[in-house]
């Protein structure tokens, strides 16, 4: 049998579903304002650079990079670089790559002990003969040297040895070729490039040359082709001190490394070289064959008829006339057209980098 509804309860239970569906829908917002307040709400983009803006302020960003700096913010003042140097003029551009230069000098800058001094040379030394070094000799280096080794090849950081006993950090030549040398003119992104190649390594290793005759002929040639290609290049005297170094490393080698003592025949002639020789005297080459050509006659030559056919200073003659590998090195330099060149003590330091520059 059921029981009739208690009209009392039914009323109360009316009233709570209504109460409920009213505040439902109170809570509820008109569909027509969620998309109105959506269309209202403001965009967020990423803001577009003001190029004008990081061109002038790129001279001031550069100096800022000191030894306190990481890679990371290196890189972006290359990014910059690379943006801004379409926008420049030549002398702009040069003017920026001579900034670069001093921008990497204070970044690679590091204040030793002679302790750490002697601990960083004695790292990497090991480091190249072991490289599965322990991690105690890493932790006694000043703490920006171990940062920058952590770091080496970024930023085009690399560490350099062009001597026994001088090991440093070094911006890589490579630097100008990747980073200015495709905005600038054919005659200096030419240069540019070349000489970076050239450089990649030392052109002395434990005080010695680091190159065959062959690669050192190449060289003298292609700088020797440069100078007839653009004649106009603001690398001019440049590429003649290349063509002239490379050329005399060829003919003469160097002081510690002479391809001969006293050039008094074939078999005086260091025999890689003389094969290089002979073969250059026997092309079409130019002035490097014309060259080649009267080295092989200056062998053949007596000391007393290079004394009739190759005139020297009374004062130079006197001085040289006991020294005969001395006295032969100067009349071959006449002979040849060549200006002598001390590598220990070379003005011109075309050798470490993608530009000359002043020692």
């Amino acid at each position: 049998m059921k029981f009739p509804r208690n009209p009392i309860h039914y009323l109360i239970s009316s009233i709570l579903v209504v109460l409920s569906g009213l505040v439902v829908v109170a809570c509820q917002k008109p569909t027509t304002d969620i998309v109105q307040e959506s269309k209202e709400a403001p965009k967020t983009e990423n803001p577009v650079p003001d190029l004008t803006q990081i061109c002038q302020n790129l001279k001031n960003e550069m100096l800022a990079i000191n030894p306190q700096r990481t890679t990371l913010a290196i890189e972006q003042v290359n990014q910059d670089i690379r943006m801004c140097l379409p926008l420049l003029k030549s002398t702009e551009q040069m003017e920026l790559m001579h900034q670069s230069k001093k921008m990497y000098q204070q970044f690679l800058q590091i204040d030793r002990t002679s302790e750490q001094q002697q601990a960083f040379e004695n790292y990497v030394l090991d480091q190249a003969a072991y490289p599965t070094i322990q991690q105690n000799k890493f932790e006694q280096l000043n703490l920006r040297d171990q940062y920058l080794l952590r770091h080496k090849g970024q930023a085009y950081i690399e560490l350099t040895d062009q001597t026994e006993d001088a090991i440093n950090y070094r911006r890589s030549p490579q630097y100008l070729a990747k980073v200015f040398a495709p905005y600038l003119q054919a005659p200096e992104q030419v240069f540019i490039e070349n000489l970076a190649e050239q450089n990649a390594q030392p052109l002395f290793k434990n005080n010695k040359l680091n190159l065959e005759p062959d690669e050192i002929a190449k060289r003298a040639k292609f700088w020797q082709e440069y100078l007839v290609t653009y004649p106009n290049t603001i690398f001019l005297h440049d590429a003649r001190f290349l063509k002239n170094a490379y050329s005399s490393l060829l003919f003469l080698g160097t002081e510690g490394s002479p391809i001969s003592m006293n050039f008094e025949n074939q078999n005086d002639i260091d025999a890689s070289s003389w094969l290089v020789i002979e073969h250059l005297s026997k092309t079409n080459e130019g002035e490097l064959s014309a060259q080649a050509k009267k080295f092989i006659q200056f062998v053949q030559m007596t000391p007393e008829q290079r004394q009739q056919k190759i005139q020297i200073s009374e004062k130079e003659r006197l001085k040289l006339e006991n020294r005969p590998q001395l006295l032969a090195l100067s009349q071959l330099n006449q002979y040849l057209n060549l200006s002598p060149i001390d590598f220990k003590h070379v003005k011109k330091d075309c050798f470490s980098d993608a530009i000359c520059s002043n020692t």
